[in-house]
């Protein structure tokens, strides 16, 4: 059976059971994290597990309006590497997005139980969130929070772009919806509320500037350097010292990485205009000779 693990399983918040939007009923409490809740839920009308999102950022307005952004922003993707979006519902005053069912687990989950990964796995997971990236960047969206919590490694091969939550668009418009729910602006506003995860955001991001593409680049080289090294590149156990070491862009020294850590280190390039873009890093990552260990859908412990 199709199981679901976006992140470690918490204690339930809401009674299992419960029906959601009348037509799906939560099963069990996924992972919560600062912008809502994940279920795992029966879709009972066409019969098949879905995830679905509870979004509790804020009460009232604010909470649809997010709802309704991130829904967007993963619904215009296509691409196998990111997470589908299968419906947005309301159930009383909660927003809820429903998304497709993945199995496995994330990327943080798998380093935090296995240690660090064999050089050629990240390399195919490298390649593999490039190709996601370079949808997302299509599509006109700013991920902005890529980290290995947001990857989902999948029992089937799969590498899986989640949580669309603090995405961004240009091209995002304000409305009201007939179902009543509310749209963001399209307007970039630096907020003193830091949105994201101190260890793998970009340098500019940490200085208020507008999400660019690049930014995403970054947070991609930090996941890879704490997919082949076990840790974080910036985190140093304090939010002060890390945040420093981000802005400095000074990354722990490499131990693992071997003939990833010229791409690793071009993708954390402090300056966006001298940083590698996705073109520069697929040509590296290609040209790698393989080394002779599985593929991703035959690694153990993903089912």
């Amino acid at each position: 059976m199709t199981t679901l693990s976006y992140a470690p399983r918490l204690a339930e918040a809401q009674p299992v059971g419960r029906t959601v939007g009348g037509r799906y009923r939560l099963r069990s409490q996924l992972g919560r994290g600062g912008m809502g809740t994940v279920w795992l839920a029966d879709d009972e009308l066409l019969g098949r597990p879905v995830a679905i999102k509870q979004v509790t950022f804020e009460v009232g307005r604010t909470a649809r309006a997010r709802a309704l952004d991130e829904a967007r922003a993963g619904a215009s993707v296509n691409s196998p590497g990111t997470v589908r979006i299968l419906d947005l519902v309301r159930d009383g005053e909660q927003p809820w997005i429903v998304m497709e069912a993945l199995s496995g687990r994330t990327l943080a989950a798998t380093v935090k139980r296995d240690g660090p990964l064999p050089v050629e796995r990240v390399r195919q997971i490298g390649l593999r969130l490039l190709d996601a990236l370079e949808a997302v960047h299509r599509a006109g969206i700013v991920h902005r929070d890529v980290k290995p919590a947001n990857i989902q490694l999948g029992a089937d091969g799969r590498v899986v772009l989640i949580d669309f939550g603090i995405a961004w668009s240009p091209t995002a418009t304000a409305e009201e919806l007939d179902d009543g729910f509310e749209g963001g602006g399209p307007a970039w506003e630096s907020s003193a509320v830091f949105e994201g995860s101190p260890a793998f955001v970009s340098p500019e991001q940490l200085h208020g500037a507008p999400p660019e593409p690049e930014s995403d680049l970054f947070s991609l080289g930090a996941t890879l350097f704490a997919a082949v090294e076990g840790r974080s590149p910036f985190d140093r156990g304090d939010l002060f010292a890390t945040v420093l070491a981000v802005t400095e862009a000074t990354p722990t020294p490499f131990r693992n990485a071997g003939p990833l850590a010229p791409v690793i280190t071009g993708l954390l390039e402090a300056d966006p205009a001298r940083r590698w873009t996705i073109e520069q890093a697929r040509a590296a990552l290609l040209a790698m000779a393989p080394l002779a260990v599985p593929p991703l859908a035959t690694y153990p412990g993903l089912d």
